[in-house]
């Protein structure tokens, strides 16, 4: 992402101004930044979470939805973002009369880039804790098998697990829902690994 240049905005500022726009921009403590493109594997790999998370949810009282839908973090505090997936459960609820900015998530889903990496880890996912009924974190990465989750524990502290595994199966408390790591990457293939030379295997 990179900044917008202007004068710090409030958030009603903010959502005139996104709600007008072309291009979409997240807002953090009065500040506005653009969001950039998405690669095939990152759109695959988001493609196949709201897929199977959404199929697994079917009949129930939570609901998947991708990047589109823009979330506050929490009341009191500037952050507007658009995660890749979020999970809603019960009755959606919205920052006004209009149903584009969700305050209720349960499980927010980020798929990581160079980019984001440090950010989406860091300052976002400290952002996102500040929402009541945010529960459950997951990060993905798009460039190998590896996926990080957290999930809020009864006493408020958050722990994280940790897997490379395809085989692997995740399991959601909040939502009761277990997924393989296989099917958040179905069809996704990966840069080739460099050897210890900086050479890919085989090559002369």
């Amino acid at each position: 992402m990179s900044a917008v240049p202007s004068r710090r905005l409030s958030p009603e500022e903010y959502l005139a101004i996104e709600r007008a726009a072309e291009e979409r921009s997240e807002y953090l403590d009065g500040v506005m930044y653009a969001m950039s493109g998405a690669s095939y594997r990152h759109e695959l790999i988001v493609s196949n979470l709201v897929r199977e998370l959404g199929t697994r949810l079917k009949g129930g009282p939570c609901r998947a939805l991708a990047s589109n839908l823009r979330v506050r973090a929490a009341e009191k505090k500037g952050l507007f973002a658009y995660p890749d997936v979020v999970v809603v459960c019960g009755e959606p609820r919205f920052v006004d009369d209009k149903p584009d900015t969700l305050t209720n998530p349960t499980l927010i889903v980020e798929v990581l880039s160079k980019s984001t990496e440090d950010y989406d880890r860091g300052r976002k996912f400290a952002e996102y804790r500040r929402n009541p009924t945010f529960v459950e974190y997951l990060v993905v990465a798009q460039d190998q098998v590896h996926v990080e989750h957290h999930t809020k524990q009864t006493d408020g502290d958050w722990k994280l697990s940790e897997t490379d595994g395809i085989d692997d199966v995740l399991v959601f408390p909040s939502i009761g829902v277990r997924l393989p790591i296989g099917d958040i990457y179905d069809g996704v293939t990966f840069p080739a690994a460099l050897d210890e030379t900086g050479s890919l295997p085989g090559s002369q």
